[in-house]
C-alpha cells in the first residue's frame, strides 16, 4: 500500500521538549503543527492525528484531558487521537478512550512506540482513501458504517506486526480482500494463498513443505513448497477449519520454529514468513468437539480480526450496490431505486457480500428498465432462499440448478452439520462438497 500522501499531525503539549524531541523524529511524510494552550488552532480540521498532553497548565476542568479529545473529535470527526501522560491511573486512561481517543502513549515517550503509532495511523488512512482512489484499485474494504470502520482500524493496527493472524467470519464476508489489504500495508512482500480444503490430506505435507526429486512414486523433480514460496512475505491459509488434525500439529510445529523439511529431504530450511489463516466456522466449537487443535487455535489467534457479517453492516449496502454495478459497465448501466435499496436492506444476506455481488451481477441480465425496482428483486431472493412457493423459470435453468443443488447441502447440513459425514452421504470428496459450500456462499455451523 505504498502512497506519496503527506499527513498533518497536530500536538498540544506546555512540555518544549516533546515538541522538540517529535519534530526530530517525525517522519518526512508527516507535517507538525504545535500548540503549548487547550486552544485548538485552524488547522486541527484538517489534521490526520493528534498527540495531546492529558493534564496541560492552566487548563480549565471543561478543557482539560477528555474534554479536549472531545471538543477536537466535533471539528474533526476522523482525526486519529493518541493521549499521553505521565499520569498512569486507570480513570484517567480509560476515560480518555471513552472520549474518542485510539490509544493512550506513557510519558517519557519512547521513539519507537511513537513511530509505531503514526504508521498504523497511516495504514488507516490509506485503507479509508482506497475508495476514493477510482474503481480501477479491486483491493478495498468498502462502507463506512461503523462496523466497518472498526474493520479498518483492526487491519491498521496490524501494519508492521509479525506473527500469525486470524480472520473470522461467515461465508462472503471478505476474508481474502482483509488478507490482501494487510499484505499490501507493506510494500514488495511476496503473497501465496491457498485453499486448504482443496488439498487432498494425502498431499498436504508434500503441498506445504515441498518434496525432493525421487521421494515418492510421480515425484519426477524437487517442488518447492507453499511455506518456502512465501519466504519473506505472507502465507494465506485460507478454510484452514478444513485441515485434517493429522496435519494440524505439522502446521503447529512449522508456524513455532519455522522450520521446513521436504518430502524426502534430510535437511531443514528456514523459511520467514507471516502466516495469515481463515476460518468460516468458530473454531472455539471445534476444538470444543475434538476437530482442531487446541495449542494450534492459541498459536494463530494471538492476533485476530473478526469480520461483520453483511446484515450487521446494512448501511453499506448503498455503497456495496454502486460499486458492484459499476463493475458492469459500460455493457450496462442500472442503478437501485430507494424502495429497491430498501428490499436490499430488509433482506437477511446468508451469503453475505458475495451474495450481494451475485444478486447485482444477475440484475444487470435480467432487470428490463435502467431503475431496478423491488419486483426485480424479489424472485431472485426468493430463489436463493428457496423460498417461493414454486419456482421462477424466468431466472433460467442454469440459475434453477444452482439454486436446488444448494437448498439441498444446506437441508442436508442442517441434519448432519459434520461437512465429513456429509460428503459421505452425497458420495463426494471433503473438498469438492467444501467447494461447493464456499461457491453458495452456504454457513456451515
Amino acid at each position: 500500500m505504498n502512497s506519496n500522501k503527506s499527513f498533518h499531525l497536530l500536538v498540544i503539549d506546555d512540555d518544549a521538549t516533546i515538541i522538540d524531541a517529535l519534530k526530530l523524529i517525525l517522519p518526512s511524510q508527516w507535517k507538525m503543527t504545535s500548540s503549548s494552550q487547550a486552544i485548538l488552532p485552524p488547522s486541527a480540521g484538517n489534521a490526520h492525528a493528534a498527540f495531546i498532553d492529558m493534564h496541560l497548565k492552566g487548563n480549565t476542568q471543561t478543557a482539560e484531558g477528555p474534554g479536549l479529545i472531545k471538543k477536537l473529535l466535533e471539528q474533526n470527526s476522523k482525526i486519529e487521537i493518541v493521549a499521553m501522560s505521565g499520569d498512569l491511573s486507570l480513570d484517567l486512561m480509560e476515560s480518555c478512550l471513552k472520549a474518542g481517543a485510539s490509544k493512550f502513549l506513557a510519558k517519557p515517550l519512547l521513539p519507537d512506540e511513537v513511530i509505531s503509532s503514526l504508521e498504523k495511523i497511516e495504514a488507516l488512512w490509506q485503507i479509508r482513501s482506497l475508495e476514493s482512489r477510482g474503481r480501477g484499485n479491486s483491493i478495498q474494504w468498502l462502507g463506512n458504517s461503523p462496523a466497518s470502520d472498526d474493520v479498518k482500524r483492526k487491519i491498521a493496527s496490524l501494519r508492521g506486526e509479525s506473527g500469525p493472524i486470524l480472520i473470522e467470519g461467515e461465508t462472503g464476508t471478505g476474508k481474502e480482500v482483509v488478507f490482501r489489504l494487510l499484505n499490501s500495508q507493506e510494500p514488495n512482500r511476496p503473497t501465496v494463498s491457498v485453499n486448504i480444503a482443496a488439498i487432498p490430506e494425502n498431499l498436504f505435507e508434500s503441498e506445504f513443505f515441498g518434496h525432493v526429486k525421487g521421494a515418492f512414486t510421480g515425484a519426477d523433480s524437487m517442488k518447492v513448497g507453499l511455506a518456502e514460496a512465501a519466504h519473506g512475505g505472507d502465507l494465506f491459509l485460507d478454510e484452514i477449519e478444513a485441515m485434517p488434525l493429522s496435519q494440524q500439529v505439522k502446521l503447529l510445529r512449522f508456524i513455532e520454529t519455522g522450520e521446513i523439511r521436504k518430502v524426502g529431504a534430510k535437511e531443514i530450511t528456514h523459511v520467514k514468513t507471516r502466516l495469515i489463516a481463515a476460518s468460516n466456522q468458530n473454531l472455539q466449537n471445534l476444538v470444543k468437539e475434538g476437530k482442531f487443535r487446541e495449542d494450534l487455535l492459541f498459536r494463530i489467534s494471538g492476533k485476530k480480526i473478526s469480520l461483520p457479517p453483511l446484515r450487521e453492516r446494512t448501511d453499506d449496502i448503498p455503497e456495496l450496490t454502486k460499486y458492484f454495478l459499476s463493475l458492469e459497465k459500460p455493457r450496462s448501466n442500472k442503478f437501485f431505486s430507494t424502495e429497491a435499496l430498501v428490499v436490499l436492506i430488509n433482506y437477511q444476506w446468508p451469503g453475505n457480500v458475495r451474495e450481494l455481488r451475485r444478486i447485482c451481477e444477475q440484475l444487470c441480465l435480467t432487470s428490463p428498465l435502467p431503475i431496478i425496482r423491488p419486483e426485480d428483486i424479489k424472485p431472485l431472493i426468493q430463489a436463493a432462499t428457496s423460498s417461493s412457493l414454486s419456482p421462477n423459470y424466468e431466472v433460467g435453468l442454469s440459475t434453477l440448478l444452482e439454486n436446488y443443488e444448494s437448498h439441498l447441502i444446506q437441508e442436508l447440513l442442517h441434519k448432519e452439520p459434520d461437512v465429513e459425514k456429509a460428503a459421505e452421504i452425497f458420495k463426494i470428496s471433503r473438498s469438492s462438497l467444501y467447494q461447493k459450500i464456499k461457491t453458495y456462499n452456504i454457513q456451515v455451523k
